[in-house]
């Protein structure tokens, strides 16, 4: 009898979890649509026709800096894990600072800053 209960207590939260995802309910550790939603090239037509922005050029997505001198600096620029020194799109890595890195194109320099930075950075 108490077997019989418990499989039908698991049926239905089976089916409240399935009502739930089709209810429109948000799910709090769902990733945000602009990390799930498809990836566009640039000129190609989108699902309700609309063109995709063109890449401007390397992208900040994330910054790594170890708070201890000497330690550990690492920037994610257009999805790659990159060091100081380290090759992207034909430019050079020269420096990771808290907020922003600097690229180096021959004698040219950019500098690539993050959208938001951080609230506590280190003081390098």
């Amino acid at each position: 009898m108490m077997a019989l209960r418990m499989f039908a207590l698991a049926g239905a939260l089976a089916c409240a979890a399935a009502q739930a995802q089709h209810s429109g309910l948000n799910d709090p550790t769902r990733p945000p649509a602009s990390v799930t939603a498809p990836v566009i090239a640039p000129g190609q037509a989108g699902a309700a026709g609309q063109l995709a922005p063109p890449v401007l050029g390397p992208q900040v997505q994330s910054i790594l800096v170890s708070l201890h001198p000497g330690g550990r600096r690492v920037a994610v620029i257009n999805g790659k894990m990159l060091r100081q020194g380290d090759r992207i799109d034909g430019a050079v890595l020269e420096s990771i600072q808290p907020t922003h890195v600097v690229l180096r194109r021959g004698s040219q320099r950019q500098i690539l800053k993050l959208f938001r930075p951080a609230a506590r950075v280190a003081a390098a």
